[in-house]
């Protein structure tokens, strides 16, 4: 996977508890967005792992449209497509991003 800042690329971590993903363009290097289940917008929701995957995805998302970021590459790392990582993709595409 690699993104470029046509395409940047999603990349996920997933703990037992947290779910952190971020926006990296590739060729500069740099994170350009990022979200995670730690912070207080997400936290304060009193809902399950699957549940708060998804409102992550949905900041996230809110936050790339800001940066006018419209199509994506989504790297999920060693993760299976399903449950938590399923709810984040979800979350993402509920707000009207591409990948």
């Amino acid at each position: 996977m690699f993104g470029n800042s046509d395409r940047p690329r999603i990349s996920v971590f997933r703990s037992n508890k947290e779910i952190y993903v971020q926006i990296i363009d590739d060729l500069c290097g740099t994170t350009l967005v990022s979200s995670s289940s730690r912070e207080e917008k997400i936290h304060k929701y009193k809902k399950n792992k699957t549940e708060l995957a998804h409102e992550v995805g949905k900041l996230l998302g809110n936050r790339a449209r800001k940066l006018k970021i419209q199509k994506l590459v989504f790297d999920k790392g060693k993760y299976l497509y399903h449950g938590r990582i399923k709810s984040l993709a979800e979350g993402i595409r509920e707000i009207g991003l591409e990948f």
